[in-house]
């Protein structure tokens, strides 16, 4: 593994992937690989068995893969830095109030119009794995969120705490910092030895941009 990113999603990952992918680290998993990537049914097939509390071999989970960000990997944070000891670790984040509000208007979104069957078919008409949505409710809405999703008091509490734990557990020496709207290739370039790209940071998969590709159309302000 080139470098682990143990940051939320909702925190400038589809761009953090391409942008890492650009820079040398790719094939970069995200957890949109889970749900259309080509590779999904294997991928959301071996996420299952670490949802469900198997042991797994992390190298196995990663066969394939040079770099990750996003869920399903920041959900085993701590079992990924250690099973690639030699890998920076990037911890990628935003404002609680930015993140709060962006999942709850996509993520959340989707679970909830799924729930009440209310979610149509994706325009793009891919089908995701019957397992997927299993790792997300295991991983995510159960596992880092513990079912209090609606409990903002909460979430804000834990998002800060997840923060403080990564950064009291990784070596300083380790750990590459980034924030969404602030930084750009450069700490990426950085960790990586890698030339800083004469191009602008990608932007990707903004509030609108999931909402119209998942079929939930566009939400209130």
């Amino acid at each position: 593994m080139r470098i682990i990113g143990v940051g939320f999603g909702r925190t400038g990952t589809r761009s953090l992937r391409v942008a890492l992918e650009r820079l040398g680290a790719g094939p970069c998993l995200h957890m949109q690989e889970l749900s259309v990537g080509a590779h999904r049914e294997r991928e959301a097939a071996r996420w299952l068995r670490a949802a469900d509390g198997e042991t797994v071999d992390w190298h196995e989970m990663f066969t394939g893969w040079q770099s990750t960000v996003d869920w399903p990997a920041c959900s085993r944070w701590r079992e990924v830095c250690a099973a690639f000891p030699d890998a920076p670790v990037l911890l990628n984040h935003r404002d609680f109030d930015g993140f709060y509000r962006s999942a709850e208007r996509t993520i959340w979104a989707v679970r909830q119009a799924a729930r009440a069957g209310t979610l149509g078919p994706r325009p793009d008409g891919e089908v995701q794995p019957a397992a997927f949505r299993h790792v997300l409710e295991r991983l995510v809405w159960q596992g880092d969120f513990q079912g209090r999703f609606e409990d903002r008091a909460w979430m804000e509490r834990m998002y800060d705490q997840r923060l403080a734990a990564i950064r009291a557990e990784i070596p300083a020496g380790r750990l590459v910092e980034w924030r969404l709207g602030h930084d750009g290739w450069e700490p990426l370039a950085r960790a990586l030895g890698v030339p800083v790209p004469d191009e602008p940071f990608p932007h990707l998969h903004h509030t609108a941009e999931f909402r119209e590709q998942v079929g939930l159309g566009q939400s209130a302000t």
